[in-house]
């Protein structure tokens, strides 16, 4: 393995499990983190988890038995552990880093390892980047699995992670709706988390796919509308109120309407936001990221607050929700965190507050989403697009988006944006993003315009566009 096979994309480092994601590079991964904690403090305490896919315990057990071989004192997690109950445990513990072993939402092929800081969130480019010439200067240190004899401290993080949420999420509000809902863990880690703390405050609930399958039954943990067929099938047998999914790792969120249709995760957050702007008693804004729906500024707008847009990638938002400057925190990639939570994207907590919401509105999303459209008098219908495309379009990407065109789709542009990627804003308020992924090798592209129609038409074209 190559120095430059460990990189640290817009979520940490992921690849293919023994292709470009395995033990070598693991252990070099780990002592590198190491080496960053330790030039801050001479004994760092570094909390390890990791989810269920193939081998991460056994990356994980990896990575423990190299910190503490370096000089970290380590604690690892009992079970397959959330994104965000690492977050929160970071901070209850007061640890000074986080590594869990997980690829998210990618493909069952994969493989991946976040790296959090002290305060919780997805380590900044600064860190990473260090990590990442830490790794290549270093030669690997290999053993077996069975050499490691270590009796590392173990972590239940479970009570103060309920505890965090029991305090944000109103149940005595959920606890009315007249209705049930469905969780879909898609085999992932958010398994025996969500499900249990609505079962312990008596919300009826039923549960699918919560046992553990490497395979993602030849899929991957990704709470995507393609990926939830199972899920609607029982929200309309259940005659559920909502569909509630986690992905891999349970940091992103998937949403279905009582009649199961998909909620597009940008107008979650709309809904969301709009909702504690109106319960929470807080006049503050919201933070996106650049490829994030404007109709959180159409609902900022609407309230008389603010927002604030960043590149795409959740560390980007942490550092306003740790000002105290925003109520809600969110991309379009399912990712959602609220004034005194984590810095880090909660799908477990993004499902609460949605089934606190229909419990409280008593009205299906899609009647809440029209109601949000009227009020504000703009109607958003966002799609993403991932192209496949081949290394000569790559090659060609760098090149392609420093271009300024004039016109787009037969719209006059009224102002390019290059925070991440290019952004094009139409006069009438359309726009379309075209940005490689930092995680997988695709280039995405976000249209939104006023109709679905239309926004899949201005896909089209950037398509066209890139020439994939």
């Amino acid at each position: 393995m190559t120095s430059q096979g460990i990189h640290f994309g817009t979520s940490g480092w992921r690849g293919v499990i023994a292709d470009d994601f395995n033990f070598s590079g693991v252990r070099r991964a780990a002592a590198a983190i190491a080496g960053h904690v330790r030039s801050h403090r001479k004994s760092p305490a570094i909390l390890v988890a990791h989810d269920t896919r193939f081998f991460s315990e056994e990356f994980a057990r990896t990575c423990a038995h190299v910190l503490f071989a370096k000089g970290c004192r380590v604690s690892i997690c009992r079970q397959p552990t959330p994104t965000p109950t690492v977050a929160h445990a970071i901070l209850h513990g007061k640890f000074d880093g986080g590594i869990n072993v997980t690829a998210s939402h990618n493909p069952y092929s994969y493989n991946g390892l976040k790296f959090s800081g002290p305060e919780g969130g997805p380590a900044m480019p600064d860190v990473t980047k260090d990590i990442e010439q830490r790794a290549g200067a270093l030669n690997d240190e290999p053993f077996r699995l069975e050499e490691i004899h270590e009796t590392f401290d173990v972590l239940d993080p479970r009570e103060p992670y309920f505890a965090q949420l029991e305090g944000l999420v109103r149940f005595d509000v959920l606890t009315k709706a007249k209705g049930s809902f469905v969780f879909d863990a898609v085999h992932g880690c958010g398994a025996g988390w969500l499900d249990a703390l609505l079962v312990k405050h008596g919300v009826k609930v039923s549960s699918i796919r919560t046992q553990r399958d490497v395979l993602f039954e030849g899929s991957g943990p990704d709470p995507s509308e393609e990926n939830l067929a199972e899920l609607k099938r029982a929200v309309v047998a259940n005659n559920a109120l909502a569909g509630l999914a986690t992905d891999g790792d349970a940091d992103r969120f998937g949403i279905l309407d009582r009649d199961g249709s998909f909620i597009s995760p940008n107008q979650i957050l709309a809904l969301v936001f709009d909702y504690l702007l109106e319960t929470r008693g807080v006049k503050l804004g919201a933070c996106r990221s650049i490829a994030t729906s404007h109709l959180l500024d159409a609902v900022a707008k609407y309230h008389g607050v603010k927002v604030y847009e960043t590149p795409v990638g959740f560390k980007y938002i942490g550092p306003r929700l740790r000002a105290d400057e925003i109520l809600l925190g969110g991309e379009e990639s399912a990712g959602m965190t609220i004034r005194g939570h984590v810095p880090e994207k909660d799908g477990i907590l993004a499902c609460l507050l949605v089934a606190e919401m229909i419990a409280a509105r008593q009205a299906s999303l899609m009647d809440q989403l029209r109601d949000l459209f009227r009020r504000t008098g703009v109607e958003c219908w966002p799609i993403r697009v991932n192209l496949h495309v081949t290394e000569e379009v790559q090659s060609k990407m760098p090149a392609l988006l420093k271009r300024d065109p004039g016109q787009f789709a037969g719209r006059k542009v009224a102002r390019a944006d290059r925070t991440d990627g290019l952004k094009l804003v139409l006069e009438d308020g359309a726009w379309v993003l075209m940005r490689p992924s930092g995680t997988e090798p695709v280039v995405r592209v976000y249209a939104e315009a006023r109709s679905l129609t239309e926004s899949k038409s201005l896909s089209e074209e950037a398509r066209a566009w890139i020439g994939a």
